[in-house]
């Protein structure tokens, strides 16, 4: 099966740095996206972050200019470096993709959730 597995997730100070890490493995025959997401107290759960096969990544307004999604092909693990945090980035930051295994089925997972909190 497919498995992924997050990290990175901390305590920092506002305008402080992190960078998240999540690891797809599993019979995978090809990754269609990978993103992020996150999910605030009390908020619904946001995209952060997406990049598809091919293309160029695109944001979410709140994180233009301060956060970058990139992947490591070799790796199988995308990442997003979050730079210049404020204290509303705090929220639990999810992965996801959408892969094809290599039984050619499609499927959708979701990474278990890392927690960042910036302060103020």
């Amino acid at each position: 099966q497919v498995q992924l597995v997050e990290s990175g997730g901390g305590l920092v100070q506002a305008g402080g740095s992190l960078r998240l890490s999540c690891v797809a493995s599993g019979s995978i025959f090809r990754i269609n996206a990978m993103g992020w997401y996150r999910q605030a107290p009390g908020k619904q759960r946001e995209l952060v972050a997406l990049v598809t096969s091919g293309s160029s990544p695109s944001y979410s307004d709140s994180v233009k200019g301060r956060f970058t999604i990139s992947r490591d092909n070799a790796k199988n693990t995308v990442y997003l470096q979050m730079n210049r945090l404020k204290p509303e980035d705090t929220a639990v930051y999810y992965c996801n993709t959408n892969v094809i295994l290599t039984t050619l089925r499609d499927l959708e997972l979701w990474g278990q959730g890392t927690v960042v909190t910036v302060s103020s």
